[in-house]
């Protein structure tokens, strides 16, 4: 396993592996590396024959008020975990090397990334798009896999690769979940036991819903509504909670095969998000 800092050697090195005739699988991360991680790492390992994984935690996603410097971080720990996985290449560059002096560029999709977490984080899916742009650039990778939990974030680069027409194929990997079903995060290690505790809430209310609409629950202001409830009950602070189409994110007006429940909810001043496709 190498470990890459400089643009300029990780391109060298994928050039080298391109001409070789290797599929390059790409798993972008901002480290502190859990099973959900390595999760999408074994996914890239089975469609490629070289992967790279990207450490580097991006200051334009975050907002002025959020917690970039507190952040998680420990680069030895996640270097130990991938190498593990058969990484081949980790690529932990500086905010300098990405974001030189007199940086002046960035991508946004247009709509897509105004709704949802984008009401509360305006400017987040504009620092998503650019670090992933800049990164598809970089690595050049034939495949990239990206994880459910973000659904979103999904939807918005493959709307991006698909107007940019990049020669990139992205792959969703499920959802990881913790024993009592909170979904793996990063950030869950911001959580006080007793949040840890209450945030399960997230979870089984969307197993509420995927039951409920199996029993015939079709309104979707019901459905959002009672998951609401659940969550105010737990001392969850809810962001939001939608029902929309998978595909387009639109708010449906009936539940039906294919709706995403999406919801992002505070315990704490940690923000949670998660999701189930019913």
């Amino acid at each position: 396993m190498r470990f890459v800092k400089k643009i300029s050697t990780l391109k060298k090195i994928i050039s080298h592996r391109k001409k070789k005739g290797d599929i390059i699988g790409f798993v972008p991360t901002m480290g502190y590396i859990h099973e959900g991680h390595l999760s999408l790492v074994r996914t890239a390992r089975k469609q490629s024959q070289f992967v790279v994984v990207s450490i580097f935690v991006n200051p334009p996603q975050f907002g002025p008020k959020e917690d970039f410097r507190a952040y998680p971080r420990d680069l030895k720990r996640d270097m130990q975990l991938l190498k593990k996985e058969g990484v081949d290449v980790i690529f932990n560059p500086t905010n300098k090397e990405i974001y030189p002096e007199g940086y002046k560029t960035y991508v946004e999709v247009f709509d897509l990334s105004k709704i949802l977490c984008g009401v509360s984080r305006p400017t987040h899916f504009q620092g998503v798009t650019t670090i992933v742009l800049k990164l598809f650039n970089i690595v050049q990778p034939d495949i990239a896999v990206f994880g459910k939990k973000d659904y979103q974030q999904t939807v918005i680069i493959r709307q991006m690769v698909k107007d940019l027409n990049l020669d990139v194929k992205i792959v969703i990997g499920k959802i990881v979940r913790e024993k009592d079903g909170l979904a793996m995060s990063s950030r869950n290690t911001y959580l006080s036991n007793d949040e840890r505790r209450r945030a399960v809430v997230l979870y089984r209310s969307l197993q509420w819903v995927k039951n409920a609409y199996k029993k015939g629950l079709r309104n979707p202001k019901k459905a959002t509504q009672r998951i609401n409830n659940m969550i105010s009950k737990r001392g969850g602070r809810v962001n939001y909670v939608e029902a929309v189409d998978k595909d387009t994110l639109k708010p449906v007006r009936n539940l039906k095969k294919g709706t995403l429940i999406g919801l992002a909810v505070y315990f704490g001043k940690t923000r949670l998000i998660d999701n189930i496709i019913i």
